[in-house]
């Protein structure tokens, strides 16, 4: 197999394994090997063998520190016995911190974006002391062979912000198809899974609740997870009958509670800081267990699902077309049950990690060809 390296600067926050491990899945053809700055307990559940640039003990740290401030690649003896042939960097600063290190091998760099390396205008507006990935984005646009985006709308941004358009292809992160199938649980209701955070609309969701407590809908609103905007949604649904915080929740418990749901609801919206999703995850997951999903337009699924086939999209920060529907939903079981059947053929045809893994895998090999020629 051919080696390349996969380069993350924290070798692994907990919250990434899942979704950095299925983009490589498939692979048959290319081996990747994980470098990066640092490392976390976790890491052993995504390689046994990480790679950390710079010497061991406290040279390291100077090693590390003159590597991204100053592009000065330090010494890594296991790296060039490797003969790896590209460098697929993930998260826009990823690629910044990658690219003198791709110059040093002189191999080609792939740099994915996930959403909010893209979104948040936090890292592209001009401030007294530019940070490393501002002062190496014209470099990084100019020498990277490939920009890979999760979704739709992360290209579009990027095209906005001054990519070449020729460099930006998307590839979906996908998912592991659920075994078990959706059994909606009586009395019905609704499942937002996700971080309480200003992107994720959870305000929309409680107001559409509203609406449709208010025409008589006798639907419940089941919310996992946490994050700061927590307790202000609770005080905003405070008096309202049939919504359910359930706070953090394992991945068991949401996949257990998302099958028992009559829809799965993704009310995003794009934050006042630019902050949008790339690719909700928690939809892939529900297509793939066909419960039926209704998402707004800035939920990332643009060019993954079709409306009205798959899945509803609505426009977002509207909670009355957010009420009109789950109300479709939830009051139409042969309905709910199409878009359900629906949504998991689009899961296994398109969704699954296997397929998104091989495409990544093809993209990858692209470019090392493309490179060889050049």
């Amino acid at each position: 197999m051919t080696a390349i390296l996969v380069y993350r600067d924290k070798l692994v926050p907990k919250s990434e394994i899942g979704f950095l491990r299925r983009q490589y899945s498939a692979f048959s053809r290319l081996e990747p090997h994980w470098v990066g700055c640092s490392t976390t307990a976790e890491v052993g559940e995504l390689t046994p063998s990480p790679i950390v640039l710079g010497r061991a003990g406290p040279f390291g740290t100077l090693d590390r520190a003159l590597f991204k401030q100053c592009a000065r690649v330090p010494e890594a003896p296991s790296l060039r016995p490797l003969g790896a042939r590209l460098i697929h960097a993930q998260f826009g600063r990823g690629g910044a911190l990658a690219l003198p290190l791709a110059r040093a091998l002189r191999i080609p760099l792939v740099v994915t974006y996930h959403g909010g390396d893209a979104h948040k205008n936090k890292h592209y507006e001009k401030r007294l002391l530019p940070t490393i990935y501002q002062r190496r984005l014209e470099a990084l646009k100019a020498q990277a062979s490939l920009f890979i985006c999760v979704s739709d709308s992360v290209r579009e941004k990027l095209i906005e912000r001054g990519f070449p358009a020729a460099k930006l292809t998307v590839v979906n992160i996908g998912i592991d198809l659920d075994p078990a199938m959706a059994t909606p649980k009586e009395p019905p209701y609704v499942f937002f899974a996700g971080r309480f955070v200003e992107k994720k609309g959870i305000p929309i969701l409680i107001d559409a609740a509203r609406i449709l407590r208010e025409r008589g809908v006798g639907v419940g609103v089941v919310l996992a997870g946490d994050g700061p905007m927590l307790s202000d949604m609770k005080g905003r649904a405070a008096g309202l009958d049939g919504v359910e915080f359930l706070g953090w929740q394992s991945q068991a418990a949401t996949r257990h509670r998302m099958r028992g749901a009559s829809l799965v609801v993704v009310p995003s919206i794009t934050a006042s800081g630019g902050d949008a999703e790339g690719l909700p995850t928690v939809a892939m997951e529900a297509m793939s267990a066909a419960v039926p999903v209704v998402a707004t337009d800035a939920a990332g699924l643009t060019g993954v699902v079709e409306s009205g086939r798959n899945a509803l999209v609505v426009p977002a920060g509207d909670p009355a077309a957010l009420a009109d529907a789950i109300q479709a939903i939830v009051t139409d079981p042969g309905r709910r049950a199409a878009l359900g059947a629906a949504g998991r053929a689009l899961a296994e045809e398109r969704l699954s990690a296997a397929v998104q893994s091989r495409r990544l895998e093809d993209r990858l090999i692209d470019v090392i060809g493309a490179f060889q020629e050049a």
